[in-house]
């Protein structure tokens, strides 16, 4: 695969202009063949792609959209030649020296299926969500057991293990990397500059939301593959259940019942806090992903309820 044929597959909805640095960084980085799968815009973006010479995938909104959908669809609009495809988010543009570390990373290493790199928030300052977020991308350099959003992959290995679960309204990245690693392939995050990503998460209620979504991320995802030995993301729900919702419930429960001293539970809050930021030296983090614990806790009973009852989840957007 010396000289290996790139294309490109974005996905949004009224992304505005930061679709429009997506498009034009996946133009400047030279990729063959760009595809971006529209899901019911309504500000003109679709316009805006076609008028740069993208072609565009119009999705059927009369079936429930996911991002994971919307991926599988790029894929099939594109060329059956490809060696390699960037899945990018609308909302983030492409460093422009990415692809060639990348591409060069997957021609040394045959058996990597996958390879991301440092995702970072244009405007960190913007918003303590923001930088937040921002904290959030900077994963261990190496081999990894997911990716994100934005990632290089080998289209062999994409169409070997089926591509992204359409039905999953979130988490389908690490899904798929399940998958992929079960199927003998790896996974590697590079020590490289790959994207900027605009969260735009001004607001405490877009934070609250997007935390209950990874909350039903994690619960989707420990009921595909929870069992021993993947154990996917069955120690994040267990952490979001005891202390997004046991430790309020001993609490409550404790005092109605028992003796009003059970409230004294709920210091196992702060005191969390405490351990998280002499952790890692940052107690406002510590403060968010403590507290964040009671949003995707609720996030993990939706999926539940849903479940039990046969209703499926709609999307959970905070934009």
């Amino acid at each position: 695969m010396s000289d290996p044929t790139i294309d490109a597959v974005a996905i949004g909805r009224n992304e505005g202009e930061r679709l429009l640095r997506c498009l034009d960084s996946l133009r400047q980085a030279g990729l063959r063949h760009i595809v971006y799968v529209d899901s019911g815009s309504t500000d003109g973006s679709i316009a805006a792609a076609e008028a740069r010479g993208v072609q565009v995938v119009r999705l059927d909104l009369s079936v429930p959209f996911t991002a994971a959908r919307a991926r599988n669809a790029g894929v099939g609009a594109l060329p059956g030649d490809s060696d390699l495809i960037q899945f990018v988010d609308g909302d983030c543009s492409l460093v422009p020296a990415w692809i060639g570390k990348a591409a060069a990373f997957m021609d040394d290493n045959p058996t990597v299926a996958a390879v991301c790199g440092r995702r970072r928030e244009i405007a960190p300052e913007a918003s303590i969500y923001n930088r937040l977020i921002d904290r959030e991308w900077d994963t261990p350099v190496g081999p990894a057991r997911a990716c994100g959003g934005d990632v290089l992959m080998r289209r062999t290995a994409f169409a070997q293990v089926g591509g992204f679960d359409p039905r999953l309204i979130a988490g389908e990245e690490p899904e798929l990397c399940v998958r992929l690693r079960q199927a003998g392939w790896q996974i590697w995050r590079l020590d490289a500059e790959m994207t900027r990503h605009d969260a735009a998460i001004r607001r405490f209620g877009q934070w609250w939301r997007r935390s209950r979504r990874a909350g039903h991320a994690y619960a989707e995802g420990a009921a595909l593959h929870g069992a021993p030995p993947e154990r996917h993301n069955v120690a994040q729900t267990r952490r979001a259940l005891i202390w997004g919702l046991g430790v309020p419930l001993a609490a409550v429960l404790g005092a109605l019942l028992l003796d009003p001293v059970f409230l004294l539970i709920l210091l196992l809050w702060p005191l969390q806090v405490l351990r998280l930021s002499r952790r890692d030296g940052d107690p406002v983090r510590a403060t968010f992903l403590t507290l964040g614990k009671i949003p995707e806790a609720l996030g993990v009973l939706e999926y539940h309820l849903k479940r039990l009852t046969g209703r499926r989840t709609g999307l959970i957007e905070y934009k």
